[in-house]
Parts: structure tokens; C-alpha cells; sequence
């Protein structure tokens, strides 16, 4: 007799329902929720400090505050009905709302990368070419960057998850050992696995990696010829100030280090969904699962990086969290030196 429990008891071919305590379901809810939470108001506080604060306004805050953007999404579209699927193991929102879900989820985090990339050119030209940056990069280059680190991640996501080519040969595999009535499983045949792991991720990392090495080389040889950078060697930049080589390194220190956690909490799953459609889809769901979890902390650990590294966001969250941002020319209030 089949003791199992069902999304839907009454339709055929439903998927099988989670069976768990109820404190082990209230953990699991309680955990994803502080993550949600965190995700949530940490990015809006940096959205909401960048967006505000003039002086924050530069090419590479620019850059941040569509990260901060990309990240909040992800914590109040993506990650509640995550949650409520890998607590109960069911979908209740359609086969639409699925494919909706799946696409933006894959977006996102596509589009987390492709920012994350934009970062590090920029962080790149800094340093390595600080005389040419401002003409380099400048207002435009930065839209376009933003604009490419959200167009072409939707297209390819949308594109491959409606169109059905995340299926395109597997389907008799999906129909008959995996899709079932109340279930929404990111599936990839072994093709699309290869291609969105390697083009959306492994690629622009190992890219990331190289020009952060480069950088690191660059700012070690720096050091060595001029003892005091700070104080010998100043940037002028397109209002008139004057920003330091240090002060750059400085930045594209902090910036590596939310590549390396982004790197580190989203490889695991990539190598996962790498190696899944080549060893007969035999990694556990529940290890899946886990997985996707262990990467979605990776955009409520970004502000903690930033509260952690960067003085202008500390000071910045204390004016906010006062109440001060309410204050006449707020906007214009200094949160560094120049």
C-alpha cells in the first residue's frame, strides 16, 4: 500500500508531497525567512544610501546600485516561493507562474555576474590605467553597462525556459521521470546545462579572476615603485576632485571580496547542474535544494560586505536609520573625504 502524501490526492500524476516534522518545517522557515529578511533590507539600504547621497553618485556606486537592485529582487520575487517549495516539495502557482519563476531566477543570477564582471573592468581601468579611467569610463559606458548586465541575461534566461530549450531532447526523460502535477524543477538537458553553466558563469568568473589577478600585480608593483601613493600621485577626476591610487585599490580590494563570496556561494550549484544531466540525474533533490539556498544567501551577504568594508555605507545607515535623511540637503551631506 502506498503510504505517500500528495500535492493534489484527487489528480493523477501528482507529485509527492514533503513529509517532515513540524519543527524541522518550522526551522526550515525560520532560517529562510532571516535570509529573505537580511536579502531584503540590506539591499534596500544600499539601494536607498546610493540613490540618495550625491556624493555616491560614481560609475562604480552605479554598478553597486544595480547589483543592490538585482539582489533585492531576487529576495522578495524569487526566494518566498522557493522557500515554500523546498519546505513542502510542492508548486500550488502553475505550470506559468513556474516558468515565470525559473526564468527570473535564472536572470537574476546571470545578471548578478554580468555585474559583478562590469565591476571589475571598472575596477581594472582604475587602477591599471588611472590617467585614461574618467575617459573611459564614464556616465555612458556605465548605462551601457548596466543596460547589457540586464538585457542579455533576460533574454538568454526567458528565451531558453520558454522556448523550451533547457528541454530539447530530454523531453521523453522530463515527461516521464521528472515533471509530475504540482512540481516546478529547474531542469537543463545536457546541452543547455553545459552551455548557460559555462557561458553564464564559469566563463565570466574565470574572467573576473583574471583581471582581479592583473590588478593585484599591478597594485603590488605600484607600491614597491612609489612608497606613498596617497600623497605623490592624485587622479583628478570629472568634478574637479581628487581621488587616490589607495583609495581606488582600496575599492577594488573590498569589490574582490564580493566576487569571491559570490563565486563561492554559487560554484557548488553550477558544478552540480554542470555534472547532473551527465551522471543520469541522479544528484539528490534535496541536495539541489540546498544548494540553490546556499546561493541565494550569496545576495543578503553583499551589504554585510560593504557595512563591513566601506566606512560611507556605515555612516551612511546611521543617517538613514536617525531619521536624518529626512533633513534638508541630506542629499548633499559628506559620508567620506576626498
Amino acid at each position: 500500500m502506498d503510504d505517500s502524501i500528495y500535492c493534489y490526492d484527487s489528480v493523477s500524476g501528482s507529485c509527492k508531497k514533503n513529509v517532515q516534522p513540524i519543527s524541522l518545517q518550522f526551522s526550515m522557515f525560520v532560517f529562510m525567512g532571516f535570509v529573505i529578511l537580511v536579502t531584503v533590507t540590506g539591499n534596500l539600504l544600499v539601494i536607498t544610501s546610493i540613490a540618495h547621497f550625491k556624493q555616491l553618485h560614481t560609475t562604480t556606486n552605479c554598478l553597486i546600485l544595480s547589483l543592490a537592485v538585482c539582489d533585492f529582487l531576487m529576495g522578495t520575487f524569487i526566494m518566498p516561493c522557493s522557500a515554500m517549495r523546498s519546505v513542502y516539495g510542492c508548486w500550488y502557482l502553475g505550470d506559468f507562474v513556474c516558468k515565470l519563476h525559473t526564468s527570473t531566477d535564472v536572470m537574476l543570477t546571470a545578471s548578478s555576474i554580468f555585474h559583478l564582471s562590469f565591476i571589475s573592468v571598472d575596477r581594472y581601468f582604475a587602477v591599471c590605467t588611472p590617467l585614461l579611467y574618467r575617459s573611459i569610463v564614464n556616465s555612458v559606458t556605465a548605462l551601457l553597462m548596466i543596460i547589457t548586465s540586464w538585457v542579455f541575461p533576460a533574454i538568454f534566461a526567458f528565451g531558453m525556459i520558454f522556448s523550451g530549450l533547457n528541454l530539447k531532447g530530454s523531453e521523453h526523460f522530463f515527461e516521464t521521470q521528472v515533471q509530475c502535477v504540482g512540481g516546478c524543477t529547474v531542469f537543463f538537458n545536457p546541452s543547455s546545462a553545459a552551455f548557460s553553466t559555462i557561458f553564464a558563469f564559469f566563463l565570466p568568473g574565470l574572467i573576473m579572476l583574471g583581471i582581479y589577478f592583473k590588478i593585484y600585480m599591478v597594485a603590488r608593483r605600484q607600491a614597491r615603485s612609489i612608497k606613498d601613493l596617497t600623497q605623490q600621485i592624485k587622479v583628478e577626476d570629472g568634478n574637479g576632485s581628487a581621488v587616490s591610487g589607495k583609495h581606488e585599490r582600496k575599492k577594488a580590494n573590498t569589490l574582490a571580496v564580493v566576487v569571491g563570496v559570490f563565486l563561492i556561494c554559487w560554484t557548488p550549484l553550477f558544478i552540480c547542474n554542470f555534472m547532473d544531466p551527465f551522471i543520469g540525474y541522479s544528484i539528490p533533490p534535496t541536495l539541489t535544494d540546498a544548494l540553490f539556498w546556499f546561493g541565494y544567501m550569496n545576495s543578503g551577504f553583499n551589504p554585510l560586505v560593504y557595512a563591513f568594508f566601506y566606512s560611507w555605507f556605515r555612516k551612511a545607515l546611521s543617517i538613514i536609520l536617525r531619521g536624518r535623511i529626512f533633513y534638508t540637503d541630506s542629499c548633499r551631506m559628506k559620508l567620506y573625504s576626498e
